[in-house]
């Protein structure tokens, strides 16, 4: 990002709250009469047309205001955005739905995920993490060409079969697939993610080295593109979301068109894809992650923004909360309402709302 003068900073502040307030390109007139900007017209117009060259801002057609870029909206939340002062009857609100005595996780998740879309006016997600028991306890591999084969992992703890083509960088064989295979049962069958450290991913680049003898390089690179399969689909078993509000986003003139719409609900409806990207994030990670547009790693959501965070009880990740909503987002509103929603769960913990013993129950050890 480029170093930005205080007026810029200003400008671009201003322009980015209105257009998250009113939905309409801003122009100069509007932040010299509404945005109480103390400069002549002129300059503002000069500032708006530096900060559209420099990439923060766009002008949808000539003659029209301008509207935040991506890189506009992602130095407004890193480096402009004011703290949220929520209001008493809000702090209120708030602690009244997550104050009654709750014995299990899921109503915890389940009754914070009613309470920020609720607060924020979006749609909200909530994710149960993976129970630490789930391995894989048997692994097939199908050659399929040169280039890519099939894993098919049969898991445990959970009752589910995944499959997964993964393509390689380097040529296949149909030995060195079947190799593959015998080596993933021998090396971490009945594994957790866990367990699966650089020695035991070592161990198996020598094992497959020495069954096949096509090379350490395609052993590595093998054995690398494999596991990170298998972690992305032990990330993904026993994680459980669940959406609230889904239908807030028909408030919002970003997904009027239809198709989009669709394909947007399809995607939350399906859930695979948004639980495969959550997922890699890590879960022990206090931060909260904000995704802006095409920072997203689901496709369909290039025009949304998904603000998560994890969430503690007694110093153990329980789950995580997130919001998704238009780029055009109130983030000083949403970041507030996750940091209160995470601080009044930690809370629960304080006042004995939630025995010790749930806590623990289906936690990583």
């Amino acid at each position: 990002m480029h170093e930005l003068s205080d007026r810029k900073k200003l400008i671009l502040k201003k322009i980015i709250e209105a257009y998250i307030e009113l939905g309409e390109p801003v122009g100069s007139k509007y932040l010299m009469q509404e945005g109480n900007i103390k400069y002549s017209s002129a300059t503002i117009r000069n500032e708006m047309a530096e900060l559209e060259a420099l990439g923060y801002l766009e002008q949808p057609h000539t003659s029209a205001g301008r509207v935040p870029s991506e890189l506009g909206y992602r130095f407004y939340v890193d480096a402009l955005v004011d703290q949220y002062d929520a209001s008493r009857k809000e702090e209120s609100e708030l602690k009244k739905l997550l104050s009654v005595k709750m014995s299990e996780i899921d109503k915890i998740l389940e009754n914070a995920t009613k309470v920020a879309s609720a607060m924020t006016n979006y749609t909200a997600l909530s994710l149960r993490p993976r129970p630490s028991s789930i391995t894989i306890r048997r692994y097939e591999t199908v050659y399929l060409d040169e280039s890519s084969f099939l894993i098919i992992m049969i898991a445990s703890g959970v009752e589910s079969v995944k499959t997964k083509k993964i393509k390689a960088s380097f040529t296949l064989t149909p030995e060195l697939v079947v190799a593959l295979g015998q080596v993933l049962n021998s090396c971490i069958a009945n594994l957790s993610i866990n367990d699966i450290n650089i020695s035991v991913i070592m161990n198996m680049e020598a094992s497959l080295d020495q069954l096949t003898g096509v090379g350490q390089q395609i052993s590595t690179e093998a054995i690398s593109v494999t596991i990170k399969s298998i972690y992305e689909t032990m990330n993904e078993l026993g994680s459980e979301i669940k959406f609230e509000g889904v239908n807030r986003l028909l408030q919002y003139p970003e997904y009027k068109n239809l198709d989009k719409l669709q394909k947007m609900i399809s995607t939350i409806e399906n859930k695979e894809d948004i639980i495969r990207a959550v997922s890699t994030i890590d879960q022990s990670d206090d931060e909260t992650k904000i995704f802006i547009g095409s920072e997203n790693m689901v496709k369909i959501m290039d025009d949304s923004t998904l603000i998560y965070k994890n969430l503690k009880l007694n110093g153990k990740t329980i789950g995580a909360i997130g919001i998704i909503g238009p780029c055009r987002m109130d983030y000083s509103k949403v970041l507030a309402t996750i940091d209160q929603l995470s601080a009044e769960i930690n809370r629960l913990s304080d006042v004995g709302a939630l025995p010790s013993g749930k806590i623990e129950e289906g936690e990583e050890e």
